[in-house]
C-alpha cells in the first residue's frame, strides 16, 4: 500500500537534487518533502496498519527509513549551510573536517548494527523492526529528528541514520574537493588501490543506474547517490556531473550502448572458453 507514495517521493527527491538551486534551498525543499511523505506513511499506518510481522518488519526496514534518511541527511546539509565559515580556504577546510570526524564517530560507535545491516542478516529482525521491542531498546536521546512511539521501532531510526551519513560523507567530500581539488586523498581513504575506473565515467554512469533501477543493491533501497558514492570510492574517480551525464544518456538514440557492448562482449568470452 506504500508504492505509490514512495514512488511519488523517489521522483521529487531526485528532481530535487538534480535541479538547477543552491544547496542550502535543496536541503530545505528536501526536508519538507521528507517530511510530507513520512507523515503520509504514518497515516497509512494508523489507518490500516500491516497484516502480519513480515509486512512490519519490511516496512520499518526497508521503505520508512527511505524518506527518514533524506530527512536526516537534507537537515544536516542545511546545518552545515548554515554553520561553515563564509570566509576563508583553511576556516572552512578545518570546519568540514570537525564534521568528517563526527561522521567516522558515528560509525565507529554502531559498527555492529552497521555491520549487521550492511551484511543482510535478519535474525534479530523482529528485535530491531517491530514495535513490541521498544521497551527493550529506547529510543537514543540524541535523536529526535521525526519520532512517535507507534511509527518507531528501537532500530528504524538508527538504520536511517547510518544511510544518511553515507548520504552526508559525500556531502562533505565534495565540499572538501571544491575547496582542495587536488587533494586525492579525500577519494582514497576507503578505495583498494587495485582497482581504478580507466574508461568513460558516461559507461560507469549507465552501469549504476542500471542497478539502481534493478533495485539488486540494499535490496532496492539503496538510493542513486549511496550507489555513485560506493562506485567512486571503489574505482578511485570522481563522477562529477552525474545526473548531466544520466540525461544525456536518456537522450541519446541507443540509450543503454555500454551495457549494449557488454553483452557482446561478454557472449563473445563466453563462446571463445567453450571454444566456438
Amino acid at each position: 500500500m506504500f508504492e505509490k507514495a514512495m514512488s511519488i517521493f523517489t521522483d521529487e527527491v531526485e528532481r530535487i537534487i538534480n535541479s538547477q538551486e543552491d544547496t542550502l534551498k535543496k536541503a530545505e525543499l528536501g526536508i519538507r518533502l521528507s517530511n510530507r511523505t513520512l507523515s503520509e506513511l504514518q497515516r497509512m499506518v494508523e489507518k490500516e496498519d500491516f497484516e502480519d510481522l513480515a509486512e512490519e518488519i519490511n516496512f520499518f526496514r526497508n521503505i520508512k527509513p527511505i524518506p527518514m534518511s533524506y530527512l536526516i541527511y537534507f537537515t544536516e546539509v542545511r546545518t552545515c549551510e548554515l554553520s561553515i565559515p563564509k570566509l576563508g580556504t583553511q576556516p572552512k577546510i578545518r570546519f568540514l573536517e570537525k564534521e568528517a570526524k563526527k561522521i567516522n564517530k558515528f560509525f565507529s560507535k554502531n559498527k555492529d548494527f552497521a555491520n549487521y545491516m550492511e551484511q543482510s542478516r535478519r535474525y534479530m529482525d523482529p528485535e530491531f523492526f517491530t514495535r513490541n521491542k521498544l521497551d527493550d531498546f529506547p529510543f537514543a536521546p540524541t535523536i529526535n529528528y521525526y519520532q512517535y512511539p507507534e511509527f518507531s521501532t528501537s532500530h528504524d531510526m538508527l538504520w536511517a541514520m547510518i544511510q544518511a551519513m553515507y548520504k552526508f560523507i559525500h556531502y562533505i567530500r565534495e565540499k572538501l574537493h571544491k575547496l582542495q581539488p587536488g587533494n586525492k586523498a579525500l577519494f582514497l581513504e576507503r578505495k583498494p588501490k587495485l582497482l581504478k575506473w580507466t574508461g568513460s565515467k558516461a559507461s560507469l554512469v549507465e552501469i549504476i543506474y542500471a542497478l539502481h533501477a534493478d533495485g539488486v543493491l540494499n535490496n532496492g533501497t539503496a538510493d542513486i547517490s549511496t550507489i555513485i558514492s560506493a562506485f567512486q570510492d571503489i574505482f578511485n574517480i570522481s563522477l562529477d556531473n552525474k545526473y548531466k551525464t544520466y540525461y544525456e544518456l536518456k537522450s541519446r538514440k541507443e540509450k543503454a550502448k555500454y551495457l549494449h557492448q557488454l553483452i557482446l562482449k561478454l557472449e563473445n568470452r563466453m563462446r571463445e572458453d567453450d571454444g566456438e
